[in-house]
């Protein structure tokens, strides 16, 4: 039995809804960042099952920018994240709102 479009479609959903619960309960800096990042994994299998589906490319373009994108978010955001938090072990994101200049 192979996976349908719409089975891909509703994991994305499910993990999009997964990532969006998490970044709206939680508070921590470093789960919220993982949250995004959950949400733009499902933004990409979403564009990729509908680019099969369609046979296009389009969709898996979009998928390689968006990966792009998504790694030098990684690379600079977790940077800050990482160095605040070594700073300030229980920092929420509400204390780092206070940190603007």
């Amino acid at each position: 039995m192979e996976p349908t479009t719409t089975s891909y479609l509703v994991l994305a959903a499910l993990l999009f809804g997964i990532g969006a619960t998490g970044l709206m309960i939680r508070r921590n800096p470093l789960v919220m960042f993982m949250c995004i990042e959950l949400m733009l994994n499902a933004v990409n299998l979403t564009f990729v099952a509908l680019a099969t589906r369609f046979s296009d490319i389009d969709g898996q373009t979009a998928v390689f920018f968006v990966m792009v994108v998504a790694a030098a978010e990684v690379v600079v955001g977790l940077g800050i994240i990482i160095s605040i938090m070594r700073r300030r072990p229980g920092a929420t994101v509400d204390d780092l709102a206070e940190l603007k200049g």
